[in-house]
């Protein structure tokens, strides 16, 4: 990689990888130490093909999800347990922050999202988290798009039936989909 492309490759992980990192950790089920890991090989792969990439963030978001769909095909899972950690960041105030319900909807999502299937968890995330249609999250995962519908279908009830406490915060409702309300700042790492 020449010069001005180190550059831009550095200027575009200085930008970007704050919204990169928030998408790894949810695909990791809020596991953040495993999502700087999924983000960095996904870096590291990009960086080598830097000079024919047209849409870096695209690119990288798709080696994302590849690479987690890779994790969640072992034939042996690698078992690990997750704990919760504290933010390691001050608390934010602004237009995203819409005071204790935000950050309770925020908790109860994570630790659901933790509870689901990586399959389950990455539909989701896609679905919901990306805003992506069906279509577009069935070619992401090199599956069917009846796979994706069934798939978000069956998290979502899980999701319901794990975390009835979801429906009082008003986050997932038993009668249609998430609600649209529920943003990618409330889930922020």
């Amino acid at each position: 990689m020449d010069a001005e492309g180190q550059e831009n490759f550095r200027q575009f992980v200085e930008s970007r990888s704050s919204a990169l990192l928030r998408t790894a950790v949810l695909l990791s089920g809020g596991d953040r130490h495993a999502a700087e890991d999924l983000l960095q090989n996904a870096l590291i792969k990009a960086a080598g093909r830097w000079h024919r990439i047209e849409e870096p963030e695209a690119y990288v978001r798709q080696i994302l999800y590849r690479q987690q769909v890779s994790r969640w095909r072992l034939k042996w899972p690698r078992r690990e347990l997750s704990v919760p950690e504290p933010l390691d960041r001050p608390a934010r105030h602004g237009a995203d922050d819409d005071g204790p319900g935000a950050a309770d909807l925020r908790i109860v999502m994570r630790a659901a999202l933790a509870r689901l299937t990586a399959r389950q968890r990455t539909v989701l995330v896609l679905r919901y988290f990306e805003d992506l249609p069906e279509a577009e999250v069935a070619r992401l995962l090199d599956c069917s798009v009846g796979t994706v519908r069934s798939t978000t279908h069956r998290s979502l009830a899980r999701l319901r039936g794990m975390t009835p406490e979801l429906a009082a915060l008003g986050a997932v409702d038993a009668e249609r989909q998430p609600s649209r309300d529920f943003s990618p700042a409330e889930v922020r790492p």
